[in-house]
């Protein structure tokens, strides 16, 4: 991977016509007409997971939800670049990748219905639940591929991220411990331009990329509406990252369409006109463009798409509006791995303090 690109890589082009680039097409020349058409399915249901959430978020249903629309090329594209046995740190708007991962649908809201620490088991999936501490999942994934290449696992995780995360300080020391002990991490930063109202120009003079050139590390560029291109640099990073050649950063050039989580207005800090340039971009439709310059597309397919996705959010809406409140009690499990004589004491003073309050 070189140390820095003139311009981001891209292999489709806005309009749906490829770019022959000797370097990184190869990497994605065994994506065949099936594999292109998962892809692009893949992507849909994640937007159609995405707008579920948000309409279910406004009726009441969910405490808060962090869109992702705009982001499925760089999400859709670094997901299926992964093995099964390769483990993902995520930031907070993963969904897509989630779901490339195999989480069911009915587990993606617990957390933002309020009604459970968590969303999914971890360990199942090989991904970790949303993170709200910025920056943070930086810092574990470095640790846990440190520990996997200790154990002589040839696996890599990946750290997604936003380009607000470049700021934090766990990103600069997950990045300064990755380098010096070469462990095999991919740093995946989701430049969607805004870190909430902050645009992106006060996170970085320079591209973010090169950041990572400064601790050693190889940063490269990427068309992040292109789920071709995305795919193709995640493979080689965690090429690299599994045949011992250390860390690698990826800065995959999105735009978030939506608002920063549904708490948040954009229209207060960005205007119509760039929502407007970047729609034209839509990834979504990107490859769609690219299905139908290639005689891939129909309407018989296009409808199993619509109906699937459908049946995706259908399944996400009934298991969140059926999922029953925890018990006040079920506050204390799963603190810790093995039980704890402090926890326990504050569990009865706390039953003790509700059977007082209910008298």
């Amino acid at each position: 991977m070189p140390e820095k690109n003139a311009y981001p890589v891209q292999l489709i082009q806005p309009d749906g016509r490829r770019v022959h680039d000797r370097v990184h097409a190869p990497l994605v020349a065994d994506i065949d007409a099936e594999r292109l058409r998962a892809i692009y399915t893949d992507m849909v249901i994640a937007r159609r997971i995405d707008t579920e959430a948000t309409a279910l978020q406004r009726q009441g249903q969910l405490g808060l939800w962090p869109p992702l629309l705009g982001q499925e090329a760089a999400q859709i594209g670094s997901a299926h670049a992964l093995r099964t046995d390769d483990y993902v740190f995520c930031s907070y708007r993963e969904a897509g990748v989630a779901w490339c991962r195999g989480v069911p649908p009915e587990q993606m809201t617990t957390l933002w219905r309020g009604v459970a620490h968590s969303c999914w088991d971890a360990d199942a999936v090989k991904m970790t639940n949303p993170a709200i501490v910025v920056g943070a999942q930086g810092l574990h994934a470095t640790g846990y591929a440190f520990a996997a290449h200790l154990e002589g696992a040839e696996i890599a995780t990946i750290a997604y991220f936003g380009d607000g995360a470049t700021s934090q300080g766990d990103i600069a020391e997950a990045l300064g411990f990755a380098a010096s002990w070469s462990a095999p991490v991919v740093f995946f930063c989701q430049n969607n331009h805004w870190a909430i109202s902050a645009p992106v120009r006060v996170q970085s003079a320079t591209p973010i990329a090169q950041r990572a050139v400064g601790y050693g590390i190889p940063g490269i560029q990427v068309d992040g509406n292109d789920a071709l291109a995305v795919l193709a640099v995640t493979r080689q990073a965690l090429i690299r990252a599994r045949s011992g050649g250390g860390p690698s950063f990826i800065e995959a050039i999105t735009y978030r369409m939506g608002p920063h989580t549904t708490a948040d207005d954009p229209t207060r800090y960005r205007t119509a006109a760039e929502l407007e340039l970047w729609q034209r971009r839509d990834p979504i439709d990107r490859i769609r463009r690219l299905l139908e310059r290639e005689e891939l597309w129909d309407s018989d397919f296009e409808q199993e798409v619509a109906v699937r996705s459908d049946e995706v959010a259908a399944r996400l809406r009934s298991a969140t509006l059926n999922m029953p409140d925890p018990q006040v009690s079920d506050l204390f499990d799963h603190v810790y791995a093995t039980p704890h004589r402090l926890l326990a004491e504050e569990r009865r003073e706390y039953t003790a303090y509700l059977e007082g309050a209910q008298s």
